[in-house]
């Protein structure tokens, strides 16, 4: 973690371990789908967020509200004193997403377990079925910061601007247009294939090791700014439905320190299907 604008926000294996029962942490899985992760193991004492159901408002087509992330969090038992852990399946994609909205709603005490579920797995660490119960409790989130977000009309406005980035995130099939979905999910795509005119592609995947860990910060810079995605410039990621662009998202604002990255959570999903948005391939 040397050389991170902010290490504060990565615990490794062997943290997360030794503080497994530590009443001030509270360990949160994130998955898109729990039952091919959460529920066939997980780090003892580790909560679920389904992702689908608990992060997105499927009648909006949005994430969830001030008033959800209450709710979500006073479920799980947690407090504003607690520190809220979170790993994911994917390469930490979801609980990236989640780190995300949480931000956005302002919560303050909040980390990623560098490598997720799959470090965990690969290094046999303990796992359990077993389901914890918590004591509901109050969390009061602010926000939200839309310094962290932008909308379709927003990136409408800043094509091609010189001062302004856009990241494509997804795969290079995915960003010609030979595929229109990952291979994860090869049913949920758009109607049409390609990229937002004028987007840089780098793959999420890029930015992390094969253990899921995140590469040296002198390494992601080189990436990055290599593809002419530098500080200076404001950074929108987006991918296709705005999980493996929050994954990015953390890599620039938090590792990397650039100032001001936002998140098109809209992603592909909305652009590939607006009629009349121009796209390249």
């Amino acid at each position: 973690m040397i050389g991170y604008a902010h290490p504060e926000v990565l615990v490794d294996t062997s943290w997360v371990k030794g503080n497994i029962g530590n009443q001030n942490v509270r360990i949160l899985e994130v998955d898109y789908d729990p039952t091919a992760n959460y529920n066939l193991g997980h780090i003892p004492t580790a909560g679920l967020i389904d992702w689908k159901k608990d992060i997105n408002d499927p009648v909006t087509r949005d994430i969830l509200t001030k008033e959800g992330l209450e709710r979500l969090l006073g479920r799980l038992g947690v407090t504003n004193e607690k520190l809220l852990v979170l790993y994911g399946d994917f390469n930490n994609w979801f609980a990236a997403f989640a780190f995300w909205v949480f931000k956005y709603h302002g919560v303050e005490k909040i980390v990623l377990l560098n490598g997720g579920r799959k470090k965990w797995i690969e290094e046999d660490l303990p796992l359990t079925k077993d389901v914890p119960e918590f004591e509901s409790a109050t969390f009061k989130a602010r926000g939200p910061d839309e310094s962290l977000r932008v909308y379709l009309p927003y990136v409408r406005e800043v094509l091609r601007q010189s001062d302004k980035v856009l990241v494509d995130v997804r795969g290079p099939k995915e960003f010609t247009g030979e595929i229109t979905a990952p291979p994860e999910y090869p049913t949920e795509h758009a109607q049409r294939g390609g990229h937002i005119p004028g987007a840089k592609n780098i793959p999420w995947g890029q930015a992390v090791r094969d253990d899921g860990t995140f590469k040296p910060a002198d390494e992601l810079r080189s990436l990055y700014e290599s593809k002419g995605v530098t500080p200076d410039k404001e950074v929108i990621t987006y991918c296709r439905i705005g999980e493996r662009s929050s994954h990015t998202w953390f890599v620039l604002k938090y590792l990397l320190g650039y100032p001001n990255v936002k998140n098109y959570d809209g992603s592909w999903t909305e652009w590939g299907n607006l009629v009349r948005s121009p796209i390249e391939k």
